[in-house]
C-alpha cells in the first residue's frame, strides 16, 4: 500500500486527498490550520502534528500550497523527516524565477523535487479530471508519472527545465482571469444598454472564442498585424463600451484602452488592434 503525505489541505488539496484515499493509498496529512486537515480524518486521513512527522515514510510528498514562501517554510520544515528517496511533487502556484531557483537549490542537496502545477478545481480533484503540468529532472518525472496520471485526465512534461510548468501555470492562469475580467465588463456593457446579463450570453451562440483566439493569437505571436479591425476603430469602439458602462465599476476596459492610445500615439493606428501586442511578441 502506497503511503503519501499532502501537506496544505485546503479547498483543492482536500480533494486530492480524498481521490486518494479512494484509490486505497494511505495518506498522511497537515495544515497549518489543523482543523482543516482533522476533517479528513473521517475519510481516513492520518494527521501528523507536523510537515517532518507528515512525510516520515511516505514515499511522495504532495505540495497544495499559497505562495513562495510558504512552499520554502513548508519543506524546510519537512526535511527532517523526508526519505532520501522521497520525491516532492509541488502543486502550488509559484514565480517561474523562484522555482526554477528552489528545484536547482533543493535537487543539488539531495531533495527531489518536481514542480507539478494543475489546471484542476477541487470538485475536479475528487474525480481525478484536469491537468497537471510538470517540469524538472526526468528521472523524477518517470518515477511519478503513473501516480500523476491517476491524479488527474492529462499530464503534460514540459521538460527538464524546472521554472517551464511554473510559467505556463501563469500564462494559463492569465488567460483565465483575463478572460473572466473581458466578461464581467461583457455584463457591464450589456447593463448600460439594459441588457440582462444571461441575455448577454446569448453572443456565444454567433461566436466561438476559441476559433478567435487561436487564429487572432496565431497571427499575433508572429507579429502579423495586418489590419482585418484597425486598431484607431477598435479603440473607437472601446470608447463606446466606456460611455456605454457610466459609472458602473468596469474590470478591463480602462486598461485596454490606455494600451491602445499609448500605440497609437507610437503610429500604429492603421495596423490591426493585435498591435497592442507588439512589444511583447518582438524577439529579445
Amino acid at each position: 500500500m502506497t503511503v503519501i503525505a499532502y501537506l496544505g489541505t485546503g479547498l483543492l488539496g482536500s480533494g486530492f486527498v480524498e481521490a486518494a484515499l479512494t484509490r486505497g493509498d494511505t495518506v498522511r496529512v497537515w495544515n497549518r490550520t489543523r482543523g482543516k486537515a482533522q476533517a479528513l480524518a473521517a475519510f481516513g486521513a492520518q494527521v501528523a502534528a507536523s510537515p517532518a512527522d507528515a512525510v516520515r515514510g511516505a514515499e511522495r510528498v504532495h505540495l497544495v500550497l499559497k505562495d513562495d514562501a510558504v512552499v520554502e517554510e513548508v519543506v524546510a520544515a519537512l526535511r527532517p523527516g523526508l526519505a532520501p528517496e522521497a520525491i516532492i511533487c509541488d502543486h502550488t502556484t509559484t514565480h517561474p524565477a523562484l522555482t526554477g531557483e528552489r528545484a536547482a537549490r533543493l535537487n543539488a542537496e539531495g531533495v527531489r523535487y518536481l514542480h507539478c502545477p494543475v489546471f484542476i478545481g477541487p470538485a475536479a480533484a475528487r474525480l481525478g479530471q484536469g491537468i497537471i503540468m510538470v517540469s524538472g529532472p526526468s528521472v523524477l518525472y518517470d518515477a511519478v508519472r503513473p501516480a500523476l496520471e491517476q491524479q488527474a485526465q492529462r499530464v503534460v512534461y514540459w521538460g527538464e527545465r524546472a521554472d517551464l510548468a511554473a510559467a505556463y501555470k501563469l500564462m494559463g492562469n492569465t488567460l483565465i482571469i483575463g478572460l473572466g475580467a473581458l466578461v464581467s465588463d461583457v455584463f457591464t456593457v450589456a447593463q448600460g444598454c439594459d441588457v440582462r446579463a444571461p441575455d448577454a450570453l446569448k453572443l456565444l451562440e454567433f461566436f466561438n472564442p476559441g476559433s478567435m483566439l487561436q487564429n487572432r493569437g496565431k497571427k499575433m505571436s508572429e507579429g502579423d498585424f495586418t489590419a482585418s479591425f484597425e486598431l484607431v476603430m477598435a479603440r473607437k469602439d472601446v470608447q463606446l463600451m466606456l460611455e456605454t458602462t457610466g459609472a458602473r465599476p468596469v474590470a478591463a476596459l480602462p486598461g485596454i484602452a490606455a494600451r491602445m492610445d499609448e500605440v497609437i500615439a507610437q503610429g500604429h493606428g492603421h495596423e490591426d488592434f493585435g498591435v497592442i501586442a507588439r512589444d511583447a511578441v518582438r524577439d529579445r
